[in-house]
């Protein structure tokens, strides 16, 4: 590829420079910073009996926490999970995927309602396998309806219906809770029967209050397995022999779910970080800015839960293999060059894929239709981005001053070579040269006795190569290298 040419003929030291090694320090630094104490690591041990808040509403922040909160409770062999449950409901979306979480888990799942299982609240619950009520709680009225309040339109409220009664059901059946309850808390045209009995009539949303809830018929409970007065009576009266350790949410869920949304665009700002820092010579900025948006973007999915610190070391050894195969390989063979961008584009989408413990090492389409959906984005973007650059970034102020700001031997030149001058130096289109410094891509070249400034249309050309003028353009001479001519 022309860039992987250009890079080649530059000199060691330089190249050192360009790969930005102050950047990639800013990124461990940013990685290491993070203390123990909030990077949202509970300390549960095996057999613990971990308990999770759910309170407030249902919305993306709980969802990163909740699902950071199961993931660490399985990884350390918690016993069970308690969901100590307050919410009068949410997003169904989220709900949808919170359900998906905690039907992936491996470990018992308890529900403690502690006052309001509302709406989306009551569709969590019943993804978990046990439901306990405090004395006076409530749980029901999960009706899907419009943001403000309002019903939906008739054909939409039919679609959003039967597919929720359709979900809520198989929920309800693989975790143990009557499957017609569950659905009725959605469905007001369903009629709940147990053997003859009415439980609950057409025409209305069902409520469940504690004591409702727990009514025993025919030697079983309605729906939630009985009335307790806190997480300790829970337990107790579950069998739970494990310590309690509670799960709080951190500070960071939200920045986390926020990095995590943000995937393509961290990604994109890192790439185009990196490949400015080759661009512009003498800039530093650009890769700070890439370290810090690949740094945010690992951080981001590590206190969200989807990825640990194995995808990071994954991701430097990649730039690692990539750095000795510029360094020390580049004219002999190009496969730690490719070993290492694909052990960093697997780190990228590594991190993004959501996999909890004791699912296969591999993971499924499902679960990569997002990441891949993420780095598509972020590599398609970055080609459109790369491909601007490439055509107008040397035309601009900003660029020239920093390629003029680059090294320069001492002697006289003719800095700028106005038009009248390159027409006295017959500086003329096929004008031959050599480059008296590196072209990266401004620099001198020396025509006949006289040194020049010049530029090149983007490519690096090593010192005392050939070259040929290409154009004269006012203050400008552009030039190339002669093997291209």
């Amino acid at each position: 590829m022309r860039i992987v040419a250009q890079i080649e003929r530059m000199p060691l030291c330089s190249l050192w420079d360009r790969m930005g090694v102050r950047a990639i320090a800013i990124a461990a630094a940013l990685f290491l910073v993070v203390p123990p104490s909030i990077q949202g690591r509970e300390a549960i041990h095996k057999g613990d009996v971990a308990v999770v808040p759910l309170r407030g509403d249902v919305a993306p922040s709980l969802l990163a926490f909740l699902r950071r909160a199961v993931k660490t409770a399985e990884s350390n062999e918690a016993s069970a999970i308690i969901f100590e449950m307050n919410t009068y409901g949410g997003r169904l979306d989220t709900a949808a995927d919170i359900v998906n979480a905690l039907n992936q888990t491996k470990i018992p799942t308890y529900t403690f309602i502690n006052t309001n299982a509302g709406s989306a609240g009551a569709v969590i619950a019943i993804a978990t396998q046990h439901i306990f009520m405090a004395s006076v709680s409530a749980i029901g009225a999960a009706a899907p309806i419009l943001p403000t309040g309002e019903d939906l339109p008739a054909t939409a409220k039919e679609k959003t219906i039967s597919y929720w009664s359709a979900l809520i059901r198989s929920s309800a059946i693989k975790n143990g809770h009557n499957p017609d309850i569950a659905e009725a808390f959605m469905n007001r045209e369903k009629e709940v029967k147990i053997g003859e009995r009415v439980v609950h009539p057409k025409g209305a949303i069902l409520t469940l209050n504690a004591q409702e809830a727990t009514e025993r018929i025919h030697g079983k409970p309605l729906f939630a397995e009985g009335v307790v007065d806190s997480i300790a009576d829970l337990t107790k009266k579950a069998g739970l022999k494990g310590n309690l350790v509670t799960v709080e949410a951190t500070g960071f869920e939200q920045i986390a779910f926020w990095i995590t949304a943000l995937a393509p665009l961290l990604l994109l700002g890192g790439i185009l970080g990196a490949y400015l820092e080759f661009k512009i010579p003498g800039a530093t900025w650009p890769g700070i800015i890439s370290a810090i948006c690949f740094a945010l973007f690992f951080l981001g999915h590590y206190l969200a839960g989807l990825a640990g610190w194995e995808v990071v070391a994954l991701f430097i050894l990649g730039m690692v293999l990539v750095l000795i195969e510029i360094l020390f390989f580049a004219h002999s063979t190009i496969v730690f060059g490719v070993i290492g961008v694909f052990l960093m584009l697997a780190s990228l989408l590594w991190a993004m894929v959501d996999r909890y413990p004791g699912q296969d090492f591999f993971p499924t389409g499902k679960m990569l239709a997002m990441p891949l959906l993420n780095m598509f984005i972020a590599i398609v973007g970055a080609f459109i981005v790369i491909a601007l650059l490439a055509r107008y970034l040397p035309r601009t102020s900003i660029y020239r001053r920093f390629a003029l700001m680059d090294s320069n031997p001492p002697g006289p030149s003719l800095a700028g070579v106005p038009r009248q001058f390159a027409t006295a130096l017959a500086l003329t289109p096929g004008t031959h040269g050599t480059a008296v410094t590196v072209l990266r891509p401004s620099g001198k070249a020396r025509f006949a006795d006289h040194i020049v400034d010049v530029i090149t249309e983007g490519e690096f050309i090593a010192s005392q190569t050939p070259v040929t003028v290409i154009q004269t353009d006012g203050m400008r001479v552009v030039v190339k290298s002669a093997a291209q001519s």
